[in-house]
């Protein structure tokens, strides 16, 4: 039977899920062929390994199809279940990367590190930065220091690759208690300084901690993290005078997932494919009491609009882990993309409750609220979250301006501006801010100057923001500029054809300017865009029935020939 070849798995090119299915495929392959396929292209990794393995089992031994199998079973989070698959791939008939991938991955799970050397010898790879590293930690894991250092340091001449190299060089160091020659490398004196990571960070104040170095620890901390609550327990043992211990990696085992984890970090700063979520499985997979890896794939799933797997991954993360409150911040972002508001935020209550001075969480649990139209409880979350400041810090900013939208839409105008202008003394030229503030100014007919000047700072920092530019032609508009109105409401439209409020404000700014077909024409736009409330709709529909000077009129709004500036 002719083959279903998948694509090859190539390092930052994806692992194509599938291929086009021959014109002469067994009936019984081709139905399960397809039905995988297409949830293969969903990134619906569940689903895609049901029906490939269906498939394979109707066509046993296809190369393309075992591909398709593995890849899905990795995605998903089952490398276990991959294993047999790939195992059974023959490396001379039909060499496939992400077979090799599995195979490296179980050696060095079973901390086979003879045979993963072999493994390497003979031709496995699991991508180009992956082999040298890996090789690395395999000498590593068989007592070879002087080859695993030259062994890294052979990556690092390579192009491209010297901070990597480096790093990996400076944990295998301290993993066997070199640890001035681990902060040689972090610290710069003996080929770095490395880009500073969180993981990288961490592992150098463990290091200086070991060297009896704690105030340069603490030192490397407040200069990385700052308050960041998540780093607080890490300070507080440096602060009490405690040795922490170097378990960033544990051995060579643990040094080879953080190979995994490196090229899934790396490949997740460019997009959410399945190379970065394959690579962040089998970190997970090799050291799956290591947060930062099951994280990572939580968070590529999350990207893909894999929502349940994501909540799964989130939810292996143990309670007494440092990194469970990400942990749970991550899995209600996924429970509210998946439509279940009710259960992120019944999640989040819990975890502020048992974290009742972290800002984060209450400022999440605000935001949760804010997104339901909760602006009562939201303001009442944010309040908490202010509550926990000990000092102003430009980093609160979003958190006062979040509750001044809540206490502006709950009416009660005098709290929110205040909330806002606290926005604006943290972070005085913050375009979001300074947009909102202006454009209620404009909306409640008052302060036209300078909520004109503040929208106009929006607009310079960002001048392809449609909903800002908008706004600026609105304020244009309430002061009875209609001609340069005109253009800034044209220019909102092309960045924002398709919302209904910009396009209403153009269809008001053409009829001030006696373009009247083009208004109606701007209005029925609008209409047909679905208005957010049916207050709005109607209103549309009457400036198109009477036009809009008859809706002023009936407003008892003034009329468009006289505008006001109070500023």
């Amino acid at each position: 039977m002719t083959s279903l070849r998948s694509k090859p798995f190539l390092l930052a090119f994806g692992l194509g899920l599938g291929a086009a299915l021959p014109a002469d495929a067994g009936e019984g392959a081709a139905g399960p062929y397809l039905a995988g396929r297409l949830a293969s292209l969903e990134s619906d990794y569940a689903t895609a390994a049901d029906y490939f393995t269906r498939a394979l089992a109707a066509d046993p031994g296809n190369p393309g199809l075992m591909d398709n199998v593995i890849i899905a079973q990795v995605g998903r989070g089952h490398v276990e279940k991959a294993l047999p698959i790939a195992t059974a791939v023959s490396p001379d008939a039909s060499p496939s990367q992400i077979a090799d991938l599995v195979i490296l991955a179980d050696l060095a799970g079973r901390e086979d590190y003879a045979g993963a050397i072999a493994a390497l010898d003979a031709g496995r790879s699991g991508g180009p930065l992956v082999d040298g590293l890996y090789r690395a930690w395999a000498l590593v894991g068989l007592g070879q220091m002087a080859d695993a250092t030259k062994a890294f340091d052979d990556v690092a001449n390579g192009s491209g690759l010297k901070s990597f190299a480096l790093y990996h060089k400076a944990l295998a160091l301290a993993s066997v208690g070199d640890f001035e020659g681990a902060d040689a490398i972090f610290s710069g004196a003996a080929g770095g300084p490395l880009r500073a990571t969180r993981r990288g960070v961490i592992a150098h104040v463990q290091i200086l901690s070991q060297l009896e170095r704690d105030p340069d620890a603490l030192e490397l901390i407040d200069k990385t993290f700052g308050d960041d609550a998540s780093i607080s327990t890490l300070r507080e043992k440096l602060e009490s005078g405690q040795t922490i211990p170097f378990d960033v990696v544990d051995g060579a085992r643990d040094g080879m997932a953080e190979v995994f984890y490196t090229v899934a970090n790396a490949l997740s700063g460019e997009n959410a494919d399945l190379n970065a979520l394959a690579y962040a499985r089998i970190a997970a997979y090799l050291a799956p009491e290591e947060a930062d890896a099951t994280l990572l794939a939580a968070t590529i799933l999350e990207k893909q609009g894999q929502y349940e797997l994501a909540t799964e991954a989130f939810n292996l993360v143990s309670r007494d882990d440092p990194a469970f409150v990400a942990a749970e911040l991550g899995r209600a972002e996924a429970l509210i993309s998946a439509d279940r508001a009710d259960a992120a935020i019944e999640a989040l209550q819990q975890l502020a409750k048992a974290n009742p001075d972290r800002d984060d969480i209450w400022f999440t649990l605000g935001d949760t609220y804010r997104r339901q139209e909760r602006f009562d409880e939201a303001a009442d979350a944010y309040d908490k979250a202010i509550a926990t400041y000990k000092t102003d810090d430009v980093s609160h900013w979003p958190v006062y301006y979040s509750r001044a939208i809540c206490l502006e839409r709950e009416k009660n105008w005098d709290a929110a501006e205040a909330d806002f202008r606290k926005a604006l003394e943290l972070k005085p030229d913050q375009p979001q801010v300074l947009n909102y503030l202006g454009y209620s100014y404009l909306e409640r007919k008052e302060n036209y100057g300078e909520a004109l000047s503040m929208i106009e700072r929006a607009v310079a920092a960002r001048p392809d923001d449609g909903a800002i530019v908008d706004s600026l032609g609105w304020a244009l508009y309430r002061l009875g500029r209609y001609e340069e109105s005109v253009v800034q409401m044209e220019q909102a439209v092309e960045l924002m054809p398709v919302d209904p409020v910009v396009n209403d404000h153009l269809g008001d700014v053409y009829w001030a300017v006696d373009r009247k077909r083009e208004a109606e024409f701007q209005w029925k736009r609008a209409l047909s865009f679905e208005p957010d409330t049916e207050e709005e709709a109607a209103r549309i529909r009457r400036k198109l029935e009477v036009g809009l000077d008859v809706v002023l009129k009936e407003e008892g709004a003034e009329p468009l020939a006289i505008s006001k500036n109070d500023g």
